[in-house]
């Protein structure tokens, strides 16, 4: 898979919410990709579904963060959900798993965000 590519495919979660399924690297050649997909929906609750992201680096990180923060400022939920071993070591190496609202499957986090 090329560096720079990304898609998101959109559905909705068994309760209504948004579900971005994401297919490819989060880095930083497909960041502003992402980060404009969160941005232009409209949905007051959206799970990001990383089962088919092989690698997240800094730049995806970061990107996480800021969608985490404008989120929470815009009074909007925001779960991810399926993350792989390497998202999950990058994430807690770095304390953001405080932050941040992470479950083991999209269909646990479609039954705690509502």
């Amino acid at each position: 898979m090329a560096l720079d590519n990304l898609q998101i495919a959109t559905s909705r979660g068994a309760r209504g919410q948004t579900i971005f399924s994401l297919k490819g690297p989060l880095n930083i050649h497909t960041v502003f990709k992402f980060q404009e997909a969160v941005r232009s929906d409209p949905s007051t609750t959206l799970i990001v579904d990383f089962s088919a992201v092989p690698f997240i680096d800094s730049a995806g990180l970061g990107a996480l963060v800021g969608v985490f923060v404008s989120s929470r400022k815009a009074d909007r939920k925001i779960a991810f959900a399926a993350l792989n071993e390497q998202a999950r070591t990058l994430i807690e190496m770095t304390h953001v798993n405080q932050l941040f609202h992470t479950y083991d499957t999209v269909a646990h986090a479609e039954a705690a965000v509502p």
